[in-house]
């Protein structure tokens, strides 16, 4: 999955909503400063997390809603803002909370994707900690389980963890005080979704570790398992929310799949180029699965055959190292792949903004995307 913006604003999920601070400040978007609508999400988690711990039929359930409570702290909450973006995009003031609710959901069906797509992609670290699996093992062994199941323990309770998250998504999107008619417009929407990401998801395995120079699939990937599943869909699910009528939607997709796939093409780069302390992701896990990314499409297109050589040789080794990954490097940017990818962002930035210019979303919801895909595309390596 692509990985979150780079957090500013931390939010560790640990206080009830009456702990919140009160809103104190707006900006000209109309809606709460984002720091507040974090906050806002945050806590609808945590008292949602804190009912379900009180119910719980036995206190072995804190062993995953611990981790829960870990997954969903930091990040931007991008999916959720962006479902917010959608509710005012569609005209909405007034009451946030049953929207904020809804968008909550959609942070805990993140969780879900994000275990599930460690779980495939035997990933060692996600925002900067270890993944699930691997937290969940270490656990074990640390509470007296043998060294010897460690490894299929972890792995076991990463599933659970992933399929209670997704559990509790849905149940928490239910239960969020929607009316029934804007309830019945926003469940096809999140069906879609989830059938979205998983064809995504599975057009992703099959393509990894085949190093081909096929521009056309690698993008077809990144529409399913990231443009629609992040941008598009989040603000369908909010506008829905608001009772949006179809041209409404219409400019939610117009919008939302080029920045969808700008902001992939950006994770792609800072997936071989960034800096892990910023991502909170290796430099090296991408090159070690050998990810039919654009930016390697691009570079297997144009490699001299001395260049392809290295790369069929180097890229999808479980073992390559960073003076390995350095070569693979000098041949992205010496075939011009990273440029070629830059532009590429460029335009479908520039593409986003302008269907914002004929949008029928208010000004204070244009405002907040245009700054929203500013922010979803710099460039930061």
């Amino acid at each position: 999955m692509a990985r979150p913006l780079q957090e500013r604003n931390r939010n560790d999920g640990s206080r009830t909503k009456e702990d919140q601070p009160p809103v104190t400040q707006t900006l000209p978007t109309g809606l709460p400063e984002l720091a507040s609508l974090r906050q806002k999400v945050g806590a609808a988690l945590t008292e949602f997390l804190d009912a379900k711990e009180r119910a719980a039929p036995g206190k072995e359930l804190l062993y995953l809603t611990t981790a829960l409570r870990g997954l969903l702290t930091g990040g931007k909450r991008l999916r959720s803002l962006l479902c917010l973006y959608g509710w005012q995009a569609a005209g909405a003031t007034g009451d946030m909370t049953a929207a904020v609710r809804a968008a909550a959901s959609l942070e805990l069906f993140q969780v879900f994707a994000l275990v599930h797509d460690d779980v495939m992609d035997d990933s060692d670290v996600r925002r900067g900690r270890p993944s699930a699996h691997r937290a969940l093992a270490t656990a074990y062994t640390d509470s007296g389980g043998p060294g010897s199941r460690a490894e299929a323990h972890g792995l076991g309770a990463a599933v659970l963890l992933g399929d209670l998250s997704l559990v509790w998504s849905d149940e928490l999107l239910r239960t969020a005080d929607l009316s029934p008619g804007r309830l019945a417009q926003v469940l096809p929407l999140v069906a879609e979704m989830r059938s979205e990401v998983m064809y995504g998801q599975l057009l992703d395995l099959q393509t990894t570790g085949r190093l081909a120079g096929d521009v056309d699939t690698a993008l077809h990937v990144i529409r399913y398992k990231t443009a629609k599943y992040t941008i598009e869909r989040p603000l369908h699910i909010g506008a829905a929310a608001a009772g949006a009528a179809p041209p409404v939607l219409d400019a939610c997709t117009a919008f939302g799949i080029p920045l969808g796939e700008a902001f992939q093409l950006r994770d792609d780069l800072l997936g071989v180029f960034g800096d892990p302390a910023k991502t909170g992701k290796s430099i090296l896990d991408d090159l070690r699965e050998g990810k039919a990314t654009v930016l390697m499409a691009l570079a297997v297109q144009r490699a001299s055959t001395a260049e392809l050589k290295t790369l069929r040789e180097l890229v999808g080794r479980s073992d390559l190292n960073e003076e390995h990954a350095a070569a693979v490097r000098t041949i992205l940017n010496s075939t011009g792949a990273r440029k070629t990818v830059e532009e590429m962002i460029t335009a479908r930035r520039a593409t986003a903004l302008a269907a914002l210019d004929n949008a029928p979303f208010p000004g204070s919801a244009t405002a907040s995307l245009r700054r929203l895909a500013l922010d979803a595309t710099a460039r930061q390596t």
